[in-house]
């Protein structure tokens, strides 16, 4: 078994930085060695926006932003390893996820064309690091007939399961995803829907800064009930089984349809119902699929904002609502831990995904192996 260190790489849908974990993994468990986190300049980031939302020359944009955000993986490698103490040598290979552009599942009606597409080239990563690379998880669990997504859960219910008790994982990114675990039985994971994705452009359009810290400025306004029912009537919300959704179904345009007959509506008002919106969608992925979880740990960048967290827990009166530090694992890094893990996975032949989760046809290795000589 390829047992020892291993380096997860991860950039969210919320595109604001790369998050770089070091993990040290054996069949006993994962650990939590070193964590960095890499900012994305403004530009990349505008340029990742504009391309992930179409535009001209899309091909050159594309080749261009490959290799512009696999240079900077490797910078966000490199500089953890620096401030790990850690040698290159030391690591058996970096698991990258990439910055996703494009995600269209087959739950979203693109059938045998499903596809799913994250840039970062994993040349540039092994080249530049020394160190042999693992990438593009996501498209072998697609070619299965699966929905290339959550890669979550498998690793949630290995970390974080636990006899007798019934516990959710919730991820809150830009979308937010559940695991639902019944002791150590990963029993469904699925995407819930928005996480903060919805709340931090709509920041973004009329406020400084990328986010709403700690729900702040939410926690000013008044959920808006007939708001409300339009957002959670998304035709996403009446799928059942394996599903998977991203910024293509809940981005800015579709909410500004939502507000045509809300004039009325303030700026305030409206982040007040989106972050209600989060909170709703996310309860009620919990109690319909596992109504006697008494467990929420929480993680992503949505674990930090106390007015997402207060409005979820008045949903889950009978659970008791925190995060995973209280499990052992920092929630700013559980992601990239889980694509070190996955890594790991890959080079002792091993399947990553969870099939009763993504739908896929069964359990596959993940990845392609990109060697660092």
């Amino acid at each position: 078994m390829a047992e020892g260190l291993y380096l997860g790489l991860m950039s969210g849908t919320s595109m604001d930085a790369i998050d770089a974990a070091i993990v040290a993994c054996s069949e006993q468990g994962t650990r939590l060695v070193h964590t960095h986190e890499e900012a994305i300049p403004a530009g990349l980031r505008e340029q990742i926006h504009t391309l992930s939302h179409s535009g001209k020359d899309e091909i050159e944009q594309l080749g261009r932003l490959d290799r512009a955000l696999g240079q900077l993986f490797a910078r966000a490698a490199t500089q953890l390893l620096t401030d790990a103490n850690i040698a290159a040598g030391d690591i058996r290979a970096i698991g990258s996820h990439g910055q996703t552009l494009r995600h269209r599942p087959p739950s979203a009606g693109h059938g045998e064309y499903a596809f799913t597409l994250q840039a970062g080239d994993p040349n540039t990563i092994a080249e530049l690091t020394g160190i042999t690379t693992v990438a593009d998880f996501r498209r072998r669990d697609m070619a299965a007939g699966g929905e290339g997504a959550p890669l979550a859960p498998a690793f949630h219910a290995l970390a974080f399961g636990a006899t007798e008790t019934q516990r959710a994982i919730v991820n809150i990114g830009g979308i937010a995803n559940v695991s639902l675990l019944d002791g150590t039985r990963l029993v469904a994971g699925f995407d819930t829907g928005p996480g903060n994705t919805l709340m931090d452009h709509w920041h973004q359009r009329h406020r400084d800064g990328h986010f709403d810290r700690d729900g702040a400025w939410a926690a000013q306004g008044q959920a808006q009930e007939a708001l409300l029912e339009g957002l959670l009537a998304h035709e996403y919300f009446q799928l059942k089984g394996a599903r998977s959704t991203g910024k293509e179904a809940f981005n800015l345009a579709w909410l500004d349809s939502q507000l045509e007959g809300h004039s009325g509506t303030t700026q305030v008002d409206v982040q007040a119902s989106l972050c209600e919106f989060t909170a709703r969608s996310i309860a009620a992925a919990i109690t319909g699929e596992q109504p006697a979880t008494t467990e929420v740990y929480l993680c992503g960048g949505g674990a930090h904002n106390a007015e997402l967290r207060r409005r979820l827990a008045g949903h889950l009166p009978n659970a008791q609502v925190t995060d995973t530090a209280a499990l052992g694992i920092d929630p700013d890094w559980v992601e990239a831990a889980l694509f070190g893990w996955l890594a790991y996975r890959t080079l002792n032949h091993q399947s990553g995904n969870a099939a009763q989760v993504t739908g896929a046809q069964g359990e596959r290795i993940l990845g392609g192996i990109y060697p660092a000589g």
